[in-house]
């Protein structure tokens, strides 16, 4: 389990993020449009998964907008933002930004996203939510890089994130 912060309080996730150059764990996610993914259908694709609390938050929205932005130069690779939240609330954010290069996932329905990438918050305000995670994919489901943020309220390291796909 991960110790992280929320400004400062301290919490923790309910495990660990899994092991790189490990097999990602299979996942069944909801898009905007209640379609259900998963891992397995992004066979063959590099894949970026930007993962926190809340699209209705500042951190939250500028790590997607960010991604978004960033993405377009990558090739074969797809950026899924995962969160807990409602998959209308991600359609509604998707839509009012004009977001073209990420793909919004829920992870709200069944809860085991969360639980099988040790990444759901254990205690505390954000408890039962989601962690701000990145964690990088290889097209064979491979674990490049992954990174636990320590304080919620920070931004992840973007770059290298996306050293690993170079």
């Amino acid at each position: 389990m991960a110790n992280i912060t929320l400004k400062g309080e301290a919490c923790k996730t309910v495990g660990n993020l899994p092991e790189i150059n490990k097999k990602a764990p299979e996942f069944q996610l909801l898009t905007p449009s209640l379609e259900k993914v998963k891992l397995s259908d992004y066979s063959g694709k590099r894949l970026i998964l930007n993962i926190f609390p809340s699209i209705d938050t500042n951190v939250c929205a500028t790590s997607v907008r960010n991604f978004n932005q960033r993405a377009k130069d990558l090739n074969n690779t797809e950026v899924l933002c995962v969160s807990r939240d409602l998959p209308f609330a991600q359609k509604r954010f998707i839509e009012a930004e004009e977001l073209k290069e990420v793909k919004m996932l829920s992870d709200f329905q069944n809860q085991q996203f969360g639980k099988d990438y040790g990444l759901e918050i254990e205690n505390g305000p954000f408890k039962n939510l989601l962690s701000r995670v990145v964690i990088v994919v290889d097209e064979d489901g491979k674990v490049l890089h992954s990174q636990q943020v320590k304080e919620i309220a920070d931004e992840p390291d973007y770059l290298s994130a996306l050293k690993t796909l170079l």
